[in-house]
């Protein structure tokens, strides 16, 4: 998925090796097979030029020539558009709009929640709370992963890119979801294997994968 490093790609994506977002426009560009130069970021010393083009510094961040983009579902959908095959979104309308508005619950919801207890920046008490909350939510759709081979959908999108890594983030964020949920469990593994789900994976996430 990485260009040679004598052949820069005219796209450039600056990530981070852990962080959901990152992970999530990762996956999208290697189901796509996206010709991109991927830079993996140290938050705590970001590069000089990425500060150039993202004051913020925000990641995941995409430069394509004088674009630069720096929201996860703009630059997913971007990315769709940019490279059309395999489309990622449904091709009717109503359908799209289903699939936007479960992505921006995810992202509103769910990722949150996962940030909070990652930043472990409030009470243990309020951390359990918060894990406790996460994993009902998720459990509630498990209607929805047993009624079709992906999320919401019989084809693959970007809504599986996007509840793929939180997935990946539950045992790490120390959230279990129990055995008796096999709908969540048989979806979680056949998305795992899936080839651009490997190759999206960071160094440092193949090595905590059976952490």
């Amino acid at each position: 998925m990485n260009a040679a490093p004598n052949k820069r790609s005219n796209i450039v994506l600056y990530v981070s090796k852990s962080d959901i977002n990152s992970h999530r426009i990762k996956m999208v560009a290697a189901e796509k097979s996206v010709p991109a130069d991927i830079i993996e970021v140290d938050t705590q010393h970001l590069p000089q030029e990425l500060i150039a083009v993202n004051l913020s510094g925000t990641l995941p961040t995409l430069v394509d020539r004088d674009l630069v983009l720096y929201d996860p579902s703009i630059i997913s959908e971007y990315l769709d558009e940019r490279f059309p095959h395999p489309p990622l979104l449904p091709v009717y309308p109503i359908a799209r709009a289903k699939t936007r508005l479960m992505m921006l619950r995810i992202e509103r919801e769910w990722y949150s929640l996962a940030n909070t207890i990652e930043a472990d920046v409030t009470s243990q008490n309020e951390i359990k709370n918060i894990k406790k909350k996460l994993a009902e939510s998720i459990i509630s759709f498990a209607p929805v992963f047993s009624s079709l081979p992906f999320f919401l959908s019989e084809e693959f999108s970007l809504l599986d890119c996007c509840m793929a890594p939180l997935l990946w983030q539950l045992p790490k964020l120390g959230i279990i979801i129990p055995p008796q949920n096999q709908a969540i469990h048989d979806y979680t593994k056949r998305i795992f294997e899936r080839p651009s789900f490997r190759a999206s994976l960071s160094n440092y996430e193949l090595e905590h994968e059976d952490a």
